[in-house]
């Protein structure tokens, strides 16, 4: 007999429209640089920067409980093996991109047997304390122009037209690129393991999850994103220097943009970074009034949106692009029981 069922699943209706307009809204932005200002190219890629390094850090914090005020390390060691690729081995700095990030990828493993060895706040200043070693180190090496930086000369024979059309292309590829590893992670067995490490590490250690070897591969994924965003920043910057690349500024603007846009969820970057890039457009000129601003506003998201705004929609409306877990939803078509 014919009996109502539920069926599982994960897209809503709202991710279904989401995933047309993405797509429809990516062939458009691809078509910017034949038709926008050269200074909309720009502010792009300075958005995407911030949004995939906001993004990596909240893989790491909010999905895998690893708070880290370090991950400058590897946004700047991106930076760096680009411009070294470029100006040294005559590589593309284009193609130096995605080889600079996964140069950051595999410098993680070695940096997280010392950083796994601590654990909660230690963890967070054990990886403060790993990047002020990576900037120190890179401000010795004379060959990239120690503490004063250098300048990235590898894309001198490349028009200006053409090189912030290019940049703007890969800043575009880098954030689709970004979304789509970071949303298939998380949808995968691999993405439920990560949740119940960090709902409670022996519990699910118990369970037979691999925390070790999931922290590691979190960790080396955030740290490959991070160094994504910092080889894309310094491309379209065209000059690099330690203390810019290894600044404590680069994690409290991700640490900021999370926690407005909303902690644990993939969409709470993309709100944190176009929030947290329309107050430095308009509002940095205050100087020390603008961070002022900044503190106060993210502690006003604390007291009344405790899971930042893109939580509060998700919970007050049901808003969910990116959908990672699974619902019961009630069957499209009746159950036939003999």
């Amino acid at each position: 007999m014919a009996a109502s069922g539920f069926t599982v699943e994960r897209a809503t209706a709202a991710s279904r429209a989401a995933g047309v307009a993405g797509i429809a809204l990516v062939l458009v932005a691809a078509s910017l640089p034949f038709w926008g200002e050269s200074s909309w190219m720009r502010e792009f890629v300075e958005i995407a920067c911030y949004f995939i390094f906001a993004m990596m850090w909240n893989l790491l914090a909010g999905y895998g409980g690893m708070v880290s005020i370090g991950q400058q390390a590897f946004f700047g060691f991106g930076g760096y093996v680009m411009l070294m690729l470029g100006n040294f081995a005559g590589i593309n700095p284009f193609v130096a991109i995605p080889l600079g990030a996964l140069a950051a990828g595999l410098i993680a493993v070695p940096v997280s047997f010392a950083a796994f060895r601590l654990s909660g706040g230690y963890f967070a200043v054990g990886t403060w304390v790993i990047a002020e070693v990576f900037r120190l180190s890179f401000a010795n090496v004379s060959a990239v122009g120690g503490g004063s930086g250098t300048t990235l000369t590898a894309l001198r024979g490349i028009d200006k037209s053409t090189r912030e059309s290019v940049t703007y292309w890969m800043a575009l590829a880098c954030v689709v690129a970004a979304i789509a590893l970071v949303y298939l992670f998380l949808r995968s067995k691999r993405g439920l393991a990560l949740l119940a490490i960090r709902d409670n590490e022996v519990a699910a250690e118990s369970q037979g999850v691999p925390v070790a070897r999931m922290k590691l591969a979190v960790y080396v994924v955030a740290a490959f994103g991070a160094g994504l965003a910092g080889a894309l920043y310094f491309v379209g910057n065209l000059r690099i220097s330690p203390d810019a690349a290894f600044s404590v500024n680069w994690s409290a603007f991700a640490i900021f943009m999370v926690v407005i846009g909303g902690l644990g969820r993939i969409e709470g970057p993309l709100v944190g970074a176009l929030i947290f890039w329309a107050l430095n457009k308009f509002l940095s000129d205050y100087g020390t009034w603008y961070l002022l601003g900044l503190g106060l506003l993210a502690i006003l998201v604390t007291l009344f949106f405790k899971q930042g705004l893109w939580g509060y929609a998700q919970q007050r409306w049901g808003w969910s692009l990116f959908p990672t877990q699974r619902r019961h939803a009630a069957a499209r078509t009746p159950i036939i029981r003999p």
